[in-house]
């Protein structure tokens, strides 16, 4: 049987032939906690990267501004899944060859995934087959009882080379505050940017502060809207009208619902425009987006400026 992902995340662990970008420690970003009470928040709606979750850099990226890291990284793909014999020979270093490869496959489905939205969204597992349908058919193979069919390995390849070019962790409590929400508050869901393999980004980080259960039995997937899935980016008003239907679904309106971001216009405003209630967190300052000036701005501040994940204790009404 094919290895999930998460499986195969753990495989790669212990393989002892591959290196990876070290884990980011985050740093807070300078600033005086806004702290108060919010009688009758029901739930807690999260992001993920640079919320729960720290990434080098701040937030999921397509192509390293670092030559050096993407070379690197486009020579672990080709090495690993053996691509060079499918590629057309031309002069030069074939890893760079495969980089402008991709970055032609992401523009045209960026381009593709236009339309009518404005904040358009690709899947990384479809850039990846993009990829591969511009080797040579007779030159590309995998082996499907490991990976799984063409979507699960274009997956999979496409969890490798991020993790070629992007440590993750979760964010210092992430898991104490998850549990707690789960035991004091009615609803507890994520309205992210990401990517398939985010889920795992999280569950991992998770579980190195000891979570053993699964990512579902703290966040339900009826309760996550993910940017992959809808096809639009924040602050595209599709994700949060999806979030919206969700919360109807379970009985809870948007002033009753505490969102959480690091970024006011992606975030906070569209947030706040459709009647949540809202909190910054600066807790990684390589993934705060906010200015000054919109912190004072009273159509933009949110309601509360965590510096920490655990000062939502005295924050919220924990009658459930």
């Amino acid at each position: 049987m094919p290895l999930t992902l998460e499986e195969y995340a753990e495989y790669l662990d212990k393989r002892g032939d591959l290196s990876w970008p070290a884990p980011p420690a985050p740093e807070a970003r300078k600033a005086r906690p806004h702290l108060a009470k919010l009688p009758g928040v029901r739930g807690l709606v999260w992001s993920c990267y640079g919320v729960l979750v720290a990434i080098s850099g701040g937030d999921l990226i397509w192509l390293p501004e670092d030559r050096f890291v993407a070379e690197l990284a486009f020579e672990k793909v080709l090495r690993e899944f053996k691509l060079w014999q499918a590629m057309t020979r031309r002069p030069g270093n074939p890893a760079d060859q495969l980089r402008m490869m991709f970055q032609t496959a992401l523009e045209e489905q960026q381009f593709q995934a236009g339309g009518r939205e404005r904040y358009p969204e690709v899947r990384a597992e479809k850039v990846w087959e993009a990829v591969f349908k511009k080797l040579k058919p007779s030159e590309f193979s995998f082996d499907p009882l490991f990976y799984g069919g063409l979507d699960e390995f274009c997956l999979k390849v496409a969890y490798f080379y991020q993790r070629s070019i992007q440590g993750t962790q979760a964010m210092p409590q992430a898991l104490t505050v998850l549990q707690w929400a789960t035991q004091h508050l009615e609803f507890q869901g994520i309205l992210a940017d990401g990517q398939a393999f985010s889920r795992l980004h999280l569950l991992r980080g998770l579980r190195r502060q000891g979570w053993s259960g699964t990512l579902e039995s703290l966040i339900p997937d009826r309760h996550q809207v993910w940017s992959y899935e809808v096809g639009g980016r924040k602050p595209s008003e599709r994700m949060f009208r999806e979030m919206l239907e969700r919360l109807r679904k379970a009985g809870l309106e948007a002033q009753e619902v505490l969102l959480l971001g690091c970024r006011i216009e992606e975030d906070i405003a569209p947030a706040r425009r459709l009647g949540f209630r809202t909190a910054l967190f600066v807790g990684d300052k390589q993934a705060v987006r906010a200015k000054s000036a919109q912190l004072t701005d009273p159509r933009l501040r949110p309601d509360l400026l965590l510096t920490e994940l655990t000062q939502l204790f005295e924050c919220l009404n924990t009658a459930k």
